[in-house]
């Protein structure tokens, strides 16, 4: 693959120091170095993201099986959530 672009950016220069001792221990040019850890990262970033909208997914299909299903006697219920939440809190504090 051509390398056609250029991209550059400021860090500081203990990061920068660092970076240039990388690559000369893995014996490679800084630049190569950095489109290694990009390339690497970009492909973790992927396949997390990927794999995360599979779950997502998944769990969407099996929540959506149990919408609009809750029944009650109630039909204001909701509207009562407040008062029956804390009425339940208050028995369970005292047993």
């Amino acid at each position: 693959m051509a390398k056609t672009e250029v991209y550059s950016w400021r860090l500081s220069e203990e990061l920068k120091g660092e970076l240039e001792e990388a690559a000369k221990q893995e014996r490679q040019s800084v630049s190569g170095l950095l489109e290694r850890i990009v390339a690497e990262w970009l492909h973790t970033f992927r396949v997390a993201r990927n794999g995360n909208e599979e779950e997502q997914k998944r769990l969407h299909r099996a929540a959506a099986r149990s919408f609009g299903k809750i029944a009650g006697e109630d039909p204001a219920r909701s509207e009562k959530v407040r008062q029956a939440v804390a009425k339940r809190l208050t028995e369970r504090r005292a047993r």
